[in-house]
């Protein structure tokens, strides 16, 4: 029963801990994504469509890793393994889905988000990117 406990709590942690990691890189990819640094960006300019389009990828991210763990196989290592290889397909999918709707739309969709007034594309980036992470979320169940 301890033993179950701890090798639980472990695999939490480890699990954890690539979560994160993937939403690091999700961070790093909308910081690519957009013009200039997006934690100036965020934090020092506090603009609202750079906000709105790094919390639907944190989120879709999270969805991502949320259902990859909660179908994951029951062998620890094919669950993290499946973890990884489909938060990474997420960012890929999402990078696509951002480059697919900056090419429908007039001007550049990165300059757009960067803007200071709140911008209904932001709105419409935002769901793209949620949108892509939950179609990921149903290949995975």
């Amino acid at each position: 029963m301890l033993e179950d406990l701890l090798s639980g709590a472990w695999q939490s942690v480890v699990f954890g801990v690539v979560g994160v990691g993937l939403m690091a890189a999700g961070f790093g990819l909308v910081d690519l994504l957009t013009p200039g640094r997006l934690r100036d960006l965020i934090w020092v300019d506090r603009n609202a469509n750079a906000g709105l389009l790094l919390a639907a990828n944190q989120l879709g991210i999270a969805g991502i890793v949320f259902t990859a763990i909660l179908t994951s196989y029951s062998d620890f290592g094919k669950g993290l393994a499946s973890t990884v290889v489909f938060g990474l397909v997420g960012l890929a999918i999402m990078a696509l889905a951002f480059v697919v709707l900056d090419l429908l739309t007039p001007g550049k969709l990165g300059e757009v988000i960067c803007s200071p007034e709140p911008h209904p594309a932001a709105r419409v980036s935002a769901a793209t990117h949620f949108g892509a992470a939950l179609i990921v979320c149903a290949c995975i169940a």
